[in-house]
């Protein structure tokens, strides 16, 4: 049999399948939603008292938009659809060092891409599961026991669930994860950065429109997108001794200090986020390293199964398509929850370590060690520009973007 919806079968003697998903962001959202396209009740839980959602900009390609496509998102995503847009290199004082036209990034990426800003995707993902699944705000899991049937969840408002699946999808400080596998300093691969990342309301100052400045200087880059009103926003990453300390000063003093001394669009974009911290994403960059994303029928997410980081810029596409093959491995699998999670995993690692191991390597580009590295970053940047050495960059990117196990 199947429920209204014509999804999965449902177990023995007719019940509908269940599902506890934690975390209300990219990767619990779409969790949500595909589960429920194949017939699962599903339940999602959120430490927050409502949405939330911080404004960086997010790129679904590959692998991500296909599982885009296969969710239905892209109709809604359309019309937030940032496009692409010029990039400018610019000195410590905001004066220009050269430009890399839009039509590079685009001729490696093609059609099938989108960029759009983190909550566009959250509010597509949100709408698209409507009431079709329950949620419950300012809620977290305090308990998980399970056993060959099913896995209890006891939740932070003295409420116990009885589910089939639970999915922690609730981000690198995942409490599914601290309870069912262990602390997070025993899984987290600290990477001494930290970025920072918010949308600017307001056209930002010395950036021309429908292009981003970029400064990229020894142990920190700066960028500034100006694409016009409500479609603006500020990215910044840099080196640093002690995490701890930097979150413990807050993004305004913290990033203040880190790029107080730049010109250009900075200084415009470091008012906004004193006239509102909240808005910004500040965090330590860490990764996760896991011999398992799954005990019995306890299964994690997105980055709190592996955080590529944002250096990967491949987080929002790797979790949707985490997201799509867990849906069909479960669907495959029926009954047995998991045999189809052990399925999923063996697919999935391949591209994980991938985009783990490019957002190692990616760090440099960031944060170069010294001035000699950002001339030879430049260097090798102006050559690309060269009509000669274009379409070998192209082909390279075209590469990169490729999931290995379609290769």
């Amino acid at each position: 049999m199947t429920d209204d919806q014509g999804g999965a079968p449902e177990t023995g003697g007719g019940r509908t399948r269940r599902a506890v998903v934690v975390g209300a962001g990219i990767a619990g959202l779409a969790a949500a939603l595909r589960l429920r396209r194949g017939g699962w009740d599903v339940l999602v839980v959120e430490r927050a008292p409502g949405r939330r959602s911080s404004g960086y900009m997010v790129n679904l390609l590959g692998t991500g938009y296909d599982a885009a496509e296969r969710l239905g998102l892209l109709p809604a995503l359309a019309e937030a659809d940032l496009g692409w847009f010029t990039s400018i290199l610019v000195r410590a004082d905001g004066s220009r060092k050269f430009t890399v036209p839009a039509e590079i990034a685009q001729a490696a990426i093609g059609d099938r891409a989108r960029t759009v800003f983190r909550g566009n995707l959250e509010s597509a993902l949100f709408e698209a599961v409507g009431e079709q699944v329950a949620f419950r705000f300012d809620t977290t899991v305090a308990g998980v026991a399970q056993d060959a049937d099913g896995v209890d969840v006891e939740l932070s408002d003295g409420t116990r669930e009885r589910a089939d699946l639970l999915v922690g999808a609730d981000g690198l400080h995942s409490g599914v994860r601290a309870i069912v596998f262990g602390p997070e300093e025993d899984v987290r691969v600290d990477m001494r950065h930290m970025v920072g990342a918010f949308p600017l309301d307001r056209v930002p100052e010395d950036v021309p429109e429908g292009a981003g400045t970029t400064y990229i200087g020894p142990g920190r880059t700066a960028a500034v997108v100006n694409l016009g009103p409500g479609r603006s926003s500020v990215f910044f990453a840099y080196r640093c001794a002690d995490a701890r300390d930097e979150l413990a000063r807050g993004p305004v003093e913290a990033l203040t200090s880190a790029f107080g001394d730049l010109g250009g669009g900075v200084p415009g974009a470091l008012r906004a986020l004193a006239d509102a911290p909240e808005a910004a994403y500040f965090d330590s960059v860490a990764q996760i390293a896991m011999d398992r994303w799954s005990r019995g029928r306890v299964v994690l997410l997105g980055d709190a199964a592996w955080c590529v980081t944002l250096f990967a810029g491949y987080g929002a596409a790797l979790a949707l398509t985490g997201v799509d093959r867990l849906g069909d491995a479960l669907e495959e699998a029926g009954a047995d929850v998991p045999a189809a999670l052990a399925d999923w995993e063996e697919g999935l690692r391949p591209e994980v370590r991938k985009r783990q191991a490019l957002a190692r390597k990616g760090m440099a580009q960031f944060a170069p060690p010294g001035r000699v590295h950002v001339w030879a970053r430049d260097l090798v940047m102006r050559t690309v520009l060269l009509p000669g050495v274009r379409g070998l960059v192209v082909r390279s990117i075209q590469r990169a973007n490729r999931s290995p196990v379609d290769r």
